[in-house]
C-alpha cells in the first residue's frame, strides 16, 4: 500500500506508516523529478511500529497512527501520530505518546538517506511499471552533520542537488533520542525536509519554520479556493454526486505549476509518476474542465506557447511550431533520453487549436486569443509543413530521436497501431483521429480569423482546406467492412483493425452525414461495448486482449470524447449510456476512474477489472465525469448572447431534480437545473454562495 502526498510536482511516496524505504519500493520524496529522500524509516528500540490509521484529507496532507509494544502485544503502552506536509519543501511532525501507566524508556530512530535517483528509474521499482531487479539505483550519499544547525546534509555526486534535514530536537548524526516518558506525556519531533537545486542557500531553522508555515497556508487556500469555486452537484443519484465530488478533488490535486514558466496551476498527468506537463493530456484534460472556468485553459495554453519548439531537432522529434509532448526536470532532464523537453506527440499541435478556440467560445474573451495568435499560426504552420512529411495532404508521425516514442498518437504504446492480422504498423503513420483534429482545427482557426483576426480570406481559404481533407480522409480511410482504418502506414495502406479511435473522428465533425450511423452503431455494438465503456480494439480483432494497454482495454477519457461526438451526431442516448456505465464503474473504485480498466465482457466479469499501472488520479480520467455530465445536460456556451444553453430533453428518470451549480461561462456562474426531464441554465446572483463538494 502506499499513499502520495503532495503539492504541486512536489511529491512524497510512503507506505501506510508513513515510512519511506526506496531501496525496496518505489517512493521518496521527490522534487524537480528528482529523489531527493531515499529513506526515513522510524523505529523504536530497532523495531518498526505497527501500523493502525491512515487518513488523506488534502492533496498536501497525510496523517498515520502507529502503535507500539514493550512487553504485552496486547496492550500496547506507545502510540505514534505522524502528520506529513508536502509544499516546495516536507515537514513531518512526529509525536510519541505514553498510553500506560508506568514509566516508559525507549530509542526513537530515525533512518535517513538520499540517493538523488531521477524519478524514471524509480519508477521501474515499481513491478507494475519496470522490472525492480534490473534497476540499478545510485548508492546513498555519505550524509554531513551541521551540529550548529542540528541538520542533516547530503549532496549529489557531480549533480547540484543537495537535501538538508532539519530536526527540532538536538541529537547528533545518529538521529536517535533516548525517550522516558511518565504516563501520559507526550513528546514531539518536527522533521524538515529542504530540497535544493542550484545554487541555492539552504534555510537556517528558523527561516525553515516559516516558510513552511507560509507554505502550508498558501496550499491550505489554494485547496479551498479550487472547492468553493468548482461547481457543485445534487442528484439523487448519489454513485454520479460521489464520482463527480471526487473528480473535482483529484483534478485540484493534479494543478501544478510550471517552474520558469509560471503562468499559473494547470493539469499535471496523472500521480505520482506523471507530476508534469504532457500535451495531449493536459489539453484534452482542460476541454474536459472549461465549465469550471477558464483558469487552467489559459494557463495550460501559455505554458505550451512558451515551450513550443521553434528548432529542428531530431533528438527531441522537435520541429519548429509543434507542441511539447513531455517536459521533464531537474536530473531527469539530464539523465533522461530527451533532455528538458521532449515533442513525440503529432496530436497535441492540432489540440492545442482546437483549446484555444474553445476557451474563446467558453470565455468569449478576444484578449488571449490575440495573445496567443503568434503561436496559433506557428502551429498552424506545422500542420501544414513539417505536420504532413511527404505532402499528401495528411498529417504523419515517425520517430526521428534515437530514443523516443515508436506510435505518437495517443495509442502511444508500441502495439497501439495494429492491422487485422496482428501484424504492427510502420511510420510513418497517418493516425485517423488526427485527420479529424487537423480538420477541426482548421475550422475553428477560420472562425478565429473571421472573428477576432479579421481576415476573411483567410478564413474562406481554411474552411476551403477542411472541405478538401474532409473528402480525402474519406476516401483514403473509408474501409469495405463500413467503418474507419486507424491509419494509413509507411506505404499508406489502410490500417484496417477496428479501433475507439472512430468515436473521436465523431467529435471532430469528419465524418460525412451519410456514414454518421453506421460508425455511431459500429461502436455501440458488442464488438467494440464491452457493458462499461468503448474498447480500444474491437473484440474480434486478432491483437484483441482485455488486458493490453491499448488493445482492448477501456480508457475513461475515450470514452468521453467517443460520447462527445455521438452527442454531436444526435445520439444523446448512447452519450447517456456511456455516463451510465463510467458512473457506475467508478463506484468499484471508490469513485475514483482510474487511467485504464480492463476490457473484459460485463457479462463475464460482473464487475470492472483492475488495470494494474494505472494512474489514480490521474487528470484526463478525473476530467471524464466532468465532461461526460456535461455533454448529457447538452451543455454548450452560446457566445453571441453571451450565455450558456442547456438543450437537453427527454433526460432520463435519475436526472430529474438534478441541480448543477457555479458553472463557469462568460465570467459568470450559471444553475443548471433539470424538471420534467429538461434542464434549464440561468445565471445565478452574484451574491448566491454555495457550499464546497464534499469529498
Amino acid at each position: 500500500m502506499s499513499l502520495t502526498i503532495l503539492e504541486g510536482s512536489t511529491f512524497c511516496v510512503c507506505d501506510e506508516r508513513g515510512d519511506i524505504d526506496g531501496t525496496a519500493s518505489a517512493s521518496g520524496f521527490f522534487a524537480a523529478d528528482t529523489r531527493f529522500l531515499s529513506r526515513s524509516v522510524l523505529t523504536l528500540d530497532g523495531e518498526r511500529p505497527q501500523p493502525l490509521s491512515y487518513a488523506h484529507p488534502a492533496p498536501h496532507l497525510g496523517f498515520f497512527v502507529l502503535r507500539y509494544h514493550l512487553v504485552d502485544a496486547l496492550r500496547p503502552e506507545l502510540s505514534i501520530q505522524r502528520e506529513r506536509f508536502v509544499g516546495d519543501e516536507m515537514e513531518e511532525r512526529i509525536v510519541v505518546e505514553n498510553n500506560s501507566r508506568r514509566v516508559v524508556e525507549t530509542t526513537l530512530g530515525l533512518e535517513l538517506e538520499a540517493d538523488f535517483a531521477d524519478i524514471f528509474s524509480v519508477k521501474s521499482l515499481d513491478p507494475d511499471f519496470g522490472n525492480p531487479a534490473s534497476v540499478r539505483l545510485p548508492p546513498p550519499r555519505t550524509p554531513e552533520w551541521d551540529a550548529a544547525e542540528n541538520t542533516m546534509v547530503f549532496a549529489d555526486d557531480g549533480f547540484p542537488a543537495r537535501t538538508f534535514v532539519h530536526l527540532s530536537v538536538p541529537c547528533d548524526e545518529s538521529v536517535a533520542f533516548d525517550l522516558r516518558l511518565e504516563p501520559g506525556q507526550r513528546w514531539e519531533l518536527v522533521v524538515g525536509v529542504q530540497p535544493l537545486l542550484g545554487d541555492g542557500e539552504p534555510l537556517n531553522n528558523a527561516e525553515f519554520t516559516h516558510r513552511i508555515e507560509q507554505e502550508r497556508t498558501r496550499a491550505d487556500d489554494s485547496h479551498s479556493a479550487w472547492r468553493r469555486s468548482a461547481p457543485r452537484l445534487r442528484c439523487g443519484w448519489d454513485d454520479l454526486v460521489r464520482t463527480w465530488n471526487t473528480s473535482v478533488a483529484d483534478i485540484g490535486s493534479l494543478r501544478m505549476r510550471t517552474e520558469g514558466f509560471d503562468y499559473g496551476p494547470l493539469p499535471a498527468a496523472g500521480s505520482p509518476w506523471f507530476m508534469t506537463v504532457f500535451g495531449r493530456d493536459t489539453l484534452i484534460t482542460c476541454l474536459q474542465t472549461l465549465c469550471f472556468g477558464p483558469e487552467l485553459s489559459e494557463s495550460a495554453l501559455r505554458v505550451l506557447a512558451a515551450t513550443q519548439a521553434c528548432d529542428d531537432d531530431p533528438e527531441r522529434d522537435a520541429e519548429p511550431g509543434k507542441i511539447i509532448h513531455e517536459f521533464r526536470r531537474g536530473k531527469a532532464a539530464a539523465v533522461g533520453w530527451t533532455g528538458d523537453r521532449y515533442y513525440g506527440t503529432v496530436d497535441a499541435t492540432p489540440l492545442f487549436l482546437i483549446l484555444l478556440s474553445e476557451l474563446w467560445r467558453w470565455s468569449g474573451d478576444d484578449a488571449v486569443v490575440r495573445e496567443l495568435e503568434d503561436p496559433a499560426r506557428r502551429a498552424l504552420a506545422w500542420l501544414d509543413g513539417s505536420g504532413d512529411r511527404d505532402g499528401d495532404g495528411f498529417v504523419e508521425y515517425v520517430r526521428r530521436a534515437s530514443h523516443g516514442i515508436r506510435n505518437q498518437n495517443w495509442k502511444d504504446s508500441e502495439e497501439g497501431m495494429v492491422f487485422r492480422d496482428g501484424s504492427l504498423a510502420d511510420a510513418p503513420i497517418a493516425a485517423a483521429e488526427v485527420q479529424g483534429y487537423v480538420y477541426d482545427a482548421k475550422l475553428r482557426f477560420a472562425e478565429l480569423e473571421r472573428e477576432v483576426w479579421r481576415d476573411p480570406v483567410a478564413a474562406d481559404r481554411l474552411e476551403r482546406e477542411a472541405a478538401a481533407l474532409r473528402s480525402r480522409f474519406d476516401a483514403a480511410f473509408w474501409l469495405p467492412g463500413g467503418y474507419y482504418a486507424l491509419g494509413l502506414d509507411h506505404e499508406k495502406r489502410p490500417i484496417d483493425a477496428l479501433g475507439s479511435n472512430m468515436g473521436h473522428l465523431l467529435w471532430s465533425g469528419i465524418v460525412p452525414r451519410e456514414r454518421v450511423e453506421a460508425v455511431a452503431d459500429t461502436l455501440m455494438a458488442d464488438r467494440m461495448w464491452s457493458g462499461w465503456g468503448v474498447r480500444t480494439l474491437a473484440s474480434d480483432e486478432s491483437s484483441y486482449n482485455p488486458l493490453v494497454y491499448h488493445n482492448g482495454t477501456v480508457w475513461p477519457h475515450d470514452n468521453s470524447l467517443i460520447a462527445w461526438g455521438l452527442a454531436r451526431a444526435g445520439r444523446t442516448r448512447d452519450a447517456e449510456r456511456i455516463l451510465r456505465r463510467m458512473t457506475e464503474a467508478a463506484a468499484y473504485f471508490d469513485y475514483r476512474l482510474p487511467e485504464v480498466f480492463a476490457g473484459f465482457p460485463r457479462a463475464r466479469t460482473t464487475l470492472p477489472v483492475v488495470y494494474p499501472t494505472a494512474s489514480r488520479p490521474q487528470a484526463w480520467a478525473a476530467g471524464t465525469p466532468i465532461l461526460l455530465l456535461q455533454i448529457v445536460l447538452g451543455l454548450r456556451p452560446d457566445r453571441g448572447a453571451r450565455a450558456l444553453r442547456a438543450d437537453a430533453d427527454e433526460l432520463p428518470g435519475w436526472a430529474e431534480g438534478l441541480c448543477l451549480e457555479g458553472v463557469h461561462a462568460f465570467g459568470r456562474c450559471w444553475r443548471v437545473s433539470v424538471a420534467d426531464r429538461s434542464a434549464v441554465a440561468e445565471e445565478m446572483d452574484r451574491s448566491e454562495e454555495y457550499v464546497s463538494p464534499r469529498v
